[in-house]
């Protein structure tokens, strides 16, 4: 679901007004984050992490708030209980209310916003999440809070987004100039992410060795340019080799040419050592029968697997 924002500061339309205040927080609660912006877009959850996390994206004026309780005795669950409270006098309705793994733990956590420390803290064994609505369609208003433990403070994060009345005066006509069009995925790349997995078949290593030949490969630059764009993606750089042999000596060789995949993505093209590793199946893993010389060529081979995802 996607709210149309028809308002814009910049053009003077007048910004709504933001509605909920939660008044149950401790005296003792200190600001730690206030900031407003229009337009504005927000992703809230609207149910708990069951293999996905249902998110709705709301558009128009965004209030951050967050707060600071100076009280290691306070429980996260007193705190929402007058949170509660404070919306129900509010005239808003509940989509979400729940707690750490009834949230969906460690998974429903980090598809959260959430404000950078220090205004805000969240504790992945003790956190809860509140997400209510009044008023539907246009002019709406959506108020999304987290809650949390700390060591010796209890941490509160309010965000709330009022959309754009029926009413409100649409702004004048801006002229956009188009943006250019997105680089293309590499194909290695589309493949990788599709299936898992994928073979790099511009690799050169002459015939019985581990050494890579000293050469640019079209598939390491956009492999290199990927994981760099993606820091938190992983691969297992895997060699593989036909089955002539003993499986020692070509589970080793398998290994090396592997590792020296790795090397030269670290070396050359500046990958961080952490986001590769290397592995030798030897030739546990065919292709193709190795009965045929173009079987034996197709199993002589190193593959990309991606190990982690964002």
């Amino acid at each position: 679901m996607r709210l149309a924002l028809a308002a814009y500061l910049a053009l003077g339309v007048a910004t709504p007004v933001m509605a909920f205040e939660p008044g149950s927080l401790p005296e003792a609660a200190e600001p730690t984050h206030d900031r407003q912006e229009t337009p504005a877009a927000l992703s809230v959850p609207v149910g708990v992490y069951d293999g996905t996390l249902p998110m709705l994206e709301v558009e128009g004026a965004l209030r951050e708030r967050a707060w600071r309780v100076p009280s290691a005795a306070l429980s996260t669950l007193r705190i929402i209980e007058g949170l509660r409270v404070d919306l129900a006098q509010g005239g808003y309705f509940t989509i979400l209310d729940c707690r750490t793994q009834a949230c969906g733990g460690f998974d429903f956590r980090f598809g959260l916003p959430v404000l950078p420390a220090p205004a805000m803290n969240v504790d992945l064994f003790d956190f809860r999440v509140l997400v209510a609505q009044k008023g539907e369609g246009p002019g709406a208003e959506y108020v999304y809070i987290l809650v949390s433990r700390g060591r010796s403070n209890r941490f509160v994060q309010v965000m709330e987004v009022v959309t754009t009345p029926e009413d409100q005066p649409a702004p004048e006509a801006l002229a956009i100039t188009p943006a250019e069009s997105p680089p293309e995925t590499p194909e290695i790349i589309t493949r990788l992410q599709d299936s898992g997995h994928v073979v790099l078949k511009d690799l050169d290593f002459a015939s019985g060795a581990g050494t890579l030949s000293d050469r640019s490969y079209a598939t390491l630059e956009a492999l290199a340019g990927y994981l760099k764009a993606n820091p938190a993606r992983i691969i297992a750089l895997v060699g593989h080799t036909d089955a002539t042999g003993s499986l020692e000596a070509n589970t080793a060789l398998s290994r090396k040419r592997a590792e020296a995949v790795r090397a030269r993505l670290i070396g050359k093209y500046e990958v961080p050592g952490g986001q590769v590793v290397a592995q030798g199946a030897g030739y546990l893993a065919p292709v193709a029968s190795n009965l045929t010389q173009a079987g034996r060529e197709a199993n002589r081979r190193v593959e990309a697997v991606l190990l982690a995802a964002e």
